[in-house]
């Protein structure tokens, strides 16, 4: 089992900049890919990005490429992801999830996921 806890939502205004953080405890993280998914109200659950196992490729959403940016640090069991010039359309509950072994672009792909941290971007 692999438990996640995401932390860092909030309310911020249109521009601003946020950072997510995702905790990761139980088993060795750094065997983990390691994804970033939303899910704004009333629609289906995104792919925002994902990472591989040692950090040394990442892989975003064409929609989001220059703005969001994944990263890990394997020594502290974290996961990341750097968001700027927020929209109001970057509102969602943001959810981080880990899959063995390999990154995916599938939502349904990853085996353990975060409860989540909700994202507002007022305009």
């Amino acid at each position: 089992q692999v438990q996640l806890v995401e932390s860092g939502g909030g309310l911020v205004q249109a521009g601003d900049s946020l950072t997510l953080s995702c905790a990761a405890s139980g088993r060795t993280f750094s065997h983990y890919a390691m994804g970033w998914l939303r899910q704004a109200p009333g629609k289906e659950r995104d792919f925002v990005a994902t990472i591989t196992r040692s950090g040394e490729s990442t892989y975003s959403a064409d929609s989001l490429k220059g703005r969001f940016t994944i990263s890990r640090d394997n020594a502290k069991n974290t996961l990341y992801l750097q968001m700027n010039s927020l929209k109001p359309e970057d509102t969602a509950v943001y959810y981080c999830a880990a899959r063995l072994y390999f990154t995916s672009f599938n939502t349904n792909s990853y085996e353990y996921w975060g409860a989540g941290t909700q994202v507002t971007v007022s305009s």
